[in-house]
This record gives structure tokens, C-alpha cells and sequence, in this order.
């Protein structure tokens, strides 16, 4: 009884009082959003990705599973969790989302380790025992984020014909994109402004929801998607004004364009503080191997003809982003 009330407390006091402010802090504001466009896939489950679906729920771009922070892995201290126990938080440059993700892996252990306490290990959800040899692999997710000024008209005609014949479906397709936006993007550097970049290792159990997190939550800061190349489904759409995907037509806004990897061999990015560092980061990106690349997200925003972000809409959805 003591034990239970102890857990309990620990409960109330930390991990729903974290789980709270992670969804209040979450919750995106898209009263002023544009219209955007997106090119991506996933091998998580299958598809030569070597990963299981049974831990992932509804399959990629379908529902959350709760088993997002299902702990970490025994490289970073041990072969399991229990008490006490300390959560390493290692590659995160500055915060933003990875940093509420890593807030949740920690409310992820906890609950994990009150339900396993005095088990062998912690178990993730309905998963393996983590910190077991079943377990013991991570995934690098990245995240890139530019913000150009919206003369850069030749980029999104670049992605959107990217977008009309990429082969999202394999392995090779998304390492194309990949690699093809990463150039795109190498091109304009006159044209940069903002940027923020952000790496981190996941437990692999974990990997997919995680990702799916941040693409949806990246997904949300647009008003519609106008166009999409997703897992080998294209599609585009007309505006809500009845006009299609067009280029921004201001030279003083901006467009912004978010790249997110999942990737099985490790990732290193530099902190972006100036052109040189954006560089890299794109040159790092550019270079996954496609037997790497497990999963890929490059969204942009505006896509709706004649669509602009300003400044202050530009850094409300992205506050991460250093001026360069």
C-alpha cells in the first residue's frame, strides 16, 4: 500500500502535470496559416525498414500510439530502467518540439517504470522489455527548418515538380527527394534568412510515433496540403479561393520549407547560426544513404498561388529559427 501511494502521488505530481503542459504548448495556431505542400514516405514496418509495425498502431499517417516514450536506449546508461534512474537529453539544439518530445519520452519512462517496477526491466506499452537485447537499437531523427524570401519563386516550382514524379514508395524514391530538395535548397543561398536545425536519437521502439508526431505537428501549421506525394499517392487540390498551387509573389515574405529524417545509421548537425552551418547541415542531410533512410517528410509552406508569410507569421510557427 505505501508503494501504491508513493506511485501515485508520483503520478499526479509529475508525469500528468508534464503530459498537460505538452499538449497546451503543443496546440498550433492556424487562424493566419497558408496553404502548403508535402513529399514523403516511410519504411518504418516493412518495406525493408526492419522495423515492426505491431508497436507503431494504424501504420504511418494513421493514429498515435501511446507508446511514444517507451524509454531509451541501454547505451545511454544501463540495461533498463528503474529507480532511481536519470534521462539523458543529448542533440537538441535549442528546444521547440524535440524538446516537448523529449518531455514526453521522460512522462513515457515513468509511466513504464511505475506499471514494471520490480520487474526484470520497464516494458514499452505492449512492446519488449526495454533495455532487453530486443530492443536495443535507435533511430536519429532531424529536423531542418529554412526560411527563404518568397522570391525564391524557382524553389517551389522545383518541389512542386518534384512532387508530380517522385517515387515515394521506395527506399531509393525518398532518398531521391531527399536529395534533390537538399540541393534545391543549395542553390538559394542568397536567399536564406532563418534557420534552425535539431537532431536526436530515439529509442527504435519509439521512432515511428515520434516522427509521426513531428510531421503532423509540422502538418498543422498549414491551412491544406494543395499538394501532396505521400507513400507513392499524389494528389493536388485547389485552394479554398478556388486557386491552385501557385509562387508567392512578395520579395519582402518569406516561405518556409521543413525537412524531417529518420534515419538507422547516426546524424549529426551542426547549430545553425550562419550560412556556413546551413550548409552543412543540408550537405549532411543530402548524404543519407538510401538503406539508411527510413522515413521522410519535406513540407513547405506557402503553396496557393500568390500565398505569403509574413515575419511575424513566419517566426510564430517556427520560433525556433536563428536569424543567419
Amino acid at each position: 500500500m505505501p508503494q501504491m501511494s508513493w506511485s501515485r502521488r508520483l503520478r499526479t505530481w509529475f508525469v500528468v502535470p508534464m503530459l498537460v503542459a505538452t499538449v497546451v504548448l503543443a496546440l498550433p495556431s492556424a487562424s493566419w496559416a497558408a496553404s502548403g505542400g508535402r513529399i514523403g514516405g516511410s519504411r518504418f514496418g516493412g518495406g525493408g525498414g526492419g522495423y515492426s509495425r505491431s508497436y507503431g498502431g494504424g501504420g504511418y499517417g494513421g493514429g498515435l500510439n501511446r507508446n511514444y516514450g517507451g524509454g531509451y536506449n541501454r547505451n545511454y546508461g544501463g540495461g533498463g530502467f528503474g529507480f532511481p534512474f536519470i534521462v539523458p537529453i543529448f542533440g537538441f539544439g535549442g528546444g521547440g518540439l524535440f524538446g516537448l518530445l523529449v518531455l514526453l519520452a521522460i512522462a513515457g519512462v515513468l509511466v513504464n517504470a511505475l506499471r514494471g517496477a520490480g520487474g526484470a526491466g520497464v516494458r514499452g506499452g505492449n512492446g519488449p522489455v526495454i533495455g532487453s537485447s530486443r530492443s536495443n537499437g535507435t533511430v536519429a531523427l532531424a529536423q531542418l527548418q529554412v526560411g527563404l524570401l518568397a522570391s525564391a519563386r524557382q524553389l517551389q516550382q522545383d518541389l512542386r515538380e518534384l512532387a508530380s514524379r517522385a517515387n515515394t514508395s521506395s527506399a531509393a524514391g525518398l532518398q531521391q527527394v531527399l536529395q534533390e530538395t537538399s540541393l534545391a535548397l543549395l542553390r538559394h543561398p542568397d536567399l536564406w534568412v532563418y534557420a534552425n536545425a535539431e537532431v536526436g536519437q530515439v529509442p527504435e521502439l519509439s521512432a515511428e510515433s515520434t516522427f509521426q508526431r513531428l510531421a503532423l505537428s509540422e502538418r498543422s501549421k498549414l491551412s491544406q496540403e494543395l499538394t501532396i506525394n505521400v507513400g507513392g499517392r499524389i494528389s493536388t487540390a485547389q485552394g479554398r479561393d478556388g486557386r491552385g498551387a501557385g509562387d508567392a509573389d512578395a520579395s519582402s515574405d518569406y516561405i518556409a520549407i521543413t525537412l524531417l529524417v529518420a534515419s538507422s545509421g547516426r546524424l549529426s548537425l551542426p547549430k545553425v547560426s550562419g550560412a556556413d552551418q546551413l550548409r552543412t547541415a543540408l550537405q549532411t542531410l543530402g548524404a543519407v544513404a538510401a538503406d539508411d533512410l527510413l522515413a521522410l517528410e519535406v513540407i513547405w509552406q506557402p503553396e496557393g498561388a500568390g500565398e505569403v508569410l509574413s515575419t511575424e507569421e513566419l517566426l510564430t510557427a517556427y520560433p525556433q529559427l536563428s536569424h543567419l
